[in-house]
């Protein structure tokens, strides 16, 4: 299995559709492809084709999942997403991978890593960086998402917004108290997007009160 071949095959798969290639064909055929080398996958991360660097990241994440993946193949797996991140330039790239590739990776290891992003310049990594921490979630482990919320409570990037008030929306599943604590501090000071996301599943008297918090902001 090589990065040339799964080009091949993905350009045979498009000569069907005349409006591209819908993403459930790029998902079906990373699953066929996801034994793979990694090395071979990087190769496609590296493509300038949106649709191979998302066949690319959805392999990694199929064997991010597959419990067959032996351990050094799962670092390596690990080290392809986080080394060749500025390729990842795009939010579904981001969220196609990040909580198994990454999150599930370092759900037994030290998480610095995860910080180290949440401080990067770049808005993708920072948002890999709590995209990542849905493992987490999944878990019961909710610290670590409201702590990366913190450092990027006050993103000015739109696509980091959204996540981090997707995020601790699906923590607030978890542990309703805990989102009301973040909020408590951080509403009056979020965008109003990251506030609107993270308050969707609350009753509509709690969300205006929130939303009343944080009524000064844009």
């Amino acid at each position: 299995m090589t990065a040339k071949k799964f080009i091949e095959t993905l350009k045979d798969i498009g000569q069907q559709y005349s409006r591209g290639i819908p993403k459930r064909e790029v998902f079906y055929l990373a699953k066929d492809f996801q034994y793979m080398p990694v090395a071979e996958v990087v190769k496609l991360l590296r493509d300038e084709n949106y649709d191979h660097r998302l066949g690319a990241v959805s392999i990694l994440d199929w064997k991010a999942r597959n419990k067959k993946t032996s351990v050094g193949e799962r670092r390596d797996v690990f080290l392809a997403y986080i080394e060749n991140h500025k390729y990842i330039d795009d939010w579904g790239l981001v969220d196609r991978a990040a909580p198994y590739v990454v999150g599930g990776y370092l759900f037994d290891k030290d998480r610095t890593p995860l910080y180290d992003l949440a401080k990067s310049p770049n808005p993708m990594e920072r948002r890999t960086a709590i995209v990542s921490t849905y493992y987490f979630i999944r878990k019961n482990e909710l610290d670590d998402t409201f702590k990366i919320a913190e450092i990027l409570a006050n993103d000015r990037d739109e696509f980091v917004q959204k996540a981090v008030g997707s995020w601790i929306r699906e923590a607030g599943k978890k542990d309703e108290n805990k989102l009301k604590g973040f909020l408590d501090v951080y509403a009056p000071t979020l965008a109003r997007v990251t506030l609107r996301y993270a308050l969707e599943k609350f009753n509509p008297e709690t969300r205006k009160h929130y939303l009343g918090l944080g009524k000064k902001n844009t």
